[in-house]
This record gives structure tokens, sequence and C-alpha cells, in this order.
């Protein structure tokens, strides 16, 4: 959809063509139709954002598109479309970049091009085009930031020095870039998309599309543990843990709005644990710790974006679900109270016991196991957090160890088990 949008504002440039082809290749040629990346297309293409997209209204979209065969370029000048031959999932080509290419072609009434264009989906929500893919230089008018690390051992590095934790040496770097204000508000909006996403997921019931009609859980389990509320067991937190997980997840997989945190089939595991935080944590007066939670957990998205992969489709699910539970760890043991050390401490048991783990969507659809998936990660960082908190900080493997391990796992892992559906239990369980 972000690609799209970028096709129309900045390549197409008000220029209304007779047609608008899109090529997805390698793992959106794989995945695409499980992921829904041909909705994406066209209501990208339709102007819209996901930002602000009702999800509600997608079907509807989507189903008047394929009826008249006819697509409202930019929500304005309607131009013919039919989905069925003008997206085009090329299973047979790789783009160089990345695994999630992307290529939209604009022509004219005589079929010669207006304007083209490749994009790469390169995991976190983040898309970029083939020109700022050959490019590892930031960007000229970007000033650095008042703390540049650019590995764990650094941060810690920086955090002693200047006797600030974690989340205030990444406010600081934010601060360079907007106001704290800003920073804060937006901290706001992500936590409140995530809750009103738990809140929708627990809501809905029925089946999830595609053909194996996987009946949604959240909302029973839900219902039957709130039936149940006087029942006394200890682990009943882990319960509400996982119930919000796989309400996240549960919308990904319909198609709704989720935070990607650091990507859509992981999107789960930072809402759930953050959930756990508010309900059963945090004093109701603190704000703070709140934003501690994430800023801390951007933190260490961010060194594995910059040393390793933040993509399924690079280094499997170790690269999805294992951050996402490393930035979970570790942003609950900063709004715990962690010190730096326990923070990344945190981080890397989060990782270290996800290494190796593949991305196989059954059907390609983020269905199975991605949905309990994203609960088994929560549940493990909300335990890895725990674990760092009950030492001192002191321990043998360093995060930068293990981000550089999962790097290296990923390039040694085979393609099949790298968002392809053509390894794992993708093969090993019918999709129908």
């Amino acid at each position: 959809m972000l690609a799209a949008g970028r096709f129309l504002s900045q390549e197409l440039k008000g220029q209304i063509p007779a047609r608008v082809c899109a090529e997805v290749y390698g793992s959106l040629a794989f995945t695409g139709k499980g992921h829904d990346t041909d909705k994406a297309v066209m209501l990208g293409l339709s102007g819209y954002e996901p930002h602000s997209l009702d999800p509600d209204l997608v079907p509807e979209i989507i189903g008047a598109i394929a009826a008249t065969k006819r697509l409202k370029l930019g929500g304005k000048q309607a131009i013919g479309f039919a989905p069925d031959q003008d997206i085009i999932f090329n299973q047979q080509t790789r783009m160089p970049h990345h695994s999630n290419g992307l290529k939209f072609s604009a022509y004219d009434a005589d079929d010669q091009i207006l304007a083209q264009r490749v994009y790469y989906s390169i995991g976190g929500g983040f898309v970029i085009n083939e020109i700022e893919a050959r490019q590892n230089e930031p960007l000229e008018d970007m000033r650095p930031p008042p703390f540049p690390f650019d590995s764990g051992d650094e941060l810690l590095a920086l955090c002693a020095k200047h006797d600030k934790s974690i989340c205030q040496i990444m406010l600081e770097n934010e601060c360079a870039y907007r106001s704290r204000a800003d920073i804060l508000a937006g901290i706001d909006s992500v936590w409140t998309a995530m809750k009103d996403c738990i809140n929708r997921g627990l809501s809905q019931e029925g089946s999830l599309p595609g053909p194996m009609k996987i009946k949604r859980r959240a909302a029973s389990i839900a219902a039957s543990m709130s039936a149940q509320s006087n029942v006394r067991d200890p682990l009943r937190v882990m319960d509400f843990v996982n119930v919000w997980a796989m309400a996240v997840n549960e919308e990904n997989a319909a198609g709704g709005r989720v935070v990607t945190a650091p990507t859509n089939g992981a999107a789960g595991i930072i809402p759930a644990v953050a959930r756990y935080f508010d309900r059963h944590i945090r004093e109701a007066s603190d704000k703070s710790s709140l934003d501690a939670f994430f800023l801390t957990a951007a933190a260490i998205g961010s060194l594995y974006k910059k040393n390793a992969s933040i993509s399924g489709a690079e280094a499997g699910c170790q690269g999805e679900v294992g951050v996402a539970c490393s930035m979970a760890a570790a942003g609950l043991a900063a709004a715990m109270g962690g010190t730096a050390l326990q923070v990344e401490e945190a981080a890397e048991i989060g990782m270290e016991h996800n290494l190796g783990l593949t991305c196989d969507p059954v059907g390609g659809l983020v269905q199975i196991p991605c949905i309990e998936r994203n609960a088994m990660g929560a549940v493990k960082a909300i335990n890895a957090a725990r674990l760092a908190l009950s030492g001192d900080g002191n321990h043998h493997v360093s995060l930068d160890n293990v981000i550089e391990t999962m790097r290296q796992t990923g390039l040694d892992m085979a393609e099949k088990y790298k968002e392809t559906s053509k390894g794992g239990l993708a093969v090993n369980v019918p999709a129908c």
C-alpha cells in the first residue's frame, strides 16, 4: 500500500495512465495472496493509507474493483484495472536487493511506459525504492543524534558514561529530529492503536479468510476466562497474555489494522507484553514507565535492523517473532526498573532462545503457525525479562553476540524456510 502511494505521488506525479500493472517477486510472490499483497496493491493505487483506512471497508472496495474491473487511481480518476491480469505473481524471479520485491509500471493508451519503479518491503513497515536500496548513507540533511550507537556494547557504554538509561538515550536521540511532545504523542498513538487492535480482536468471531477456514479463538477464550473469573490459578495471567497476542494476530490474518512491531507477522508480541505490564504491574499514575517500554524496545529493534534483519524473507521467523520477543523483553525489563545491563540481558535472552526459528506459513497465510507463535513469543519475552531482573545484568553472551549469530543463521537458512511456504509446516500440513 505504501509503495503504491509512493508510485502515484513520486513517479506518476498527476499523470493519468491508461493502465497500471504491479508485479511482485520472491517471497511476496510465494506468500502474497496469503498476506493480502494483491489487496494492498489495489488499496494503495486507490489512494488509501494503512493508518487511516477503515478495515471494515476493505471487502467493499476490493469487491467493487473486481466486479467492475475499474479502479479510482488515487481516489480520483477511474482507470481500467483487472486484478487477475494487472497483478502478476512472479515466483521465478528474485530481485537483487531483497526477496520482497515489487514493480509498478504505468502505460499510456499506446501501451508505452509512462513510469516504472521497483520497491522493496524490507521489514518493519519500511519501504524503499531501487535507488535507495543501493545507498548505505544517511540523508544529507540528517544531522547526527547526540548519542549515536551502532551496537549493544556502544549503547551500554553511552549509558555508563552519561549516567542515562537506554530509554533516555533513545529519547534524546529522537529529539534531534522532532520535539519531545511529538515523540511522546507518537508513542501514545502507537499504544492506542495496539490497544484498539487487541480489543477488536477480542470482539470478532467466525473464521479467518482462506481455504483452511481457521476459527478465530481469541474472543471465545476471553469469554471463557471471564466466566471463570473466580478460578484461582497462579498461571491465569499467562492466559491473558496468550489471548491478547492471538487477538492481534487474528486481526492481522483477517486484514485488520495492526502496528508493525517489528513486522505484521509478529505484531502481537509487543502489544501483549505491554498490556501485561499495563494491567498487572504498572501503577495507575505512572505514565513514564510505558514510554520507557516503547523507547527501549525501539532502541533494541534498531540494533537488529542495522546489524541483522527484521524480515522473515531474509532471516526466517527469528527475524520477526525473535526480534519482537527481544524488543518486548527489553521494554518490559526497562519498564520494571531494570538497569541498562539487565535490559540488554533481557533482550539477549529473548533472541537467544528463538535462534533458528523458521518462517513456514501454511498455505502462505499468516495463520498457522503465526498466531500461536505470537502467544509463545509474548510469554517467552516476559520470562526473559524476569530472568534478567533476577540477576545483576552480568552474563556471558552479549546482545551483539546473539544479533550476529541471528544474522549468520539467517544467511545459512535454506530459502524454503524464509517466508516462501515451500518448507517446514507449509509442506507437511495440508492447506485445504
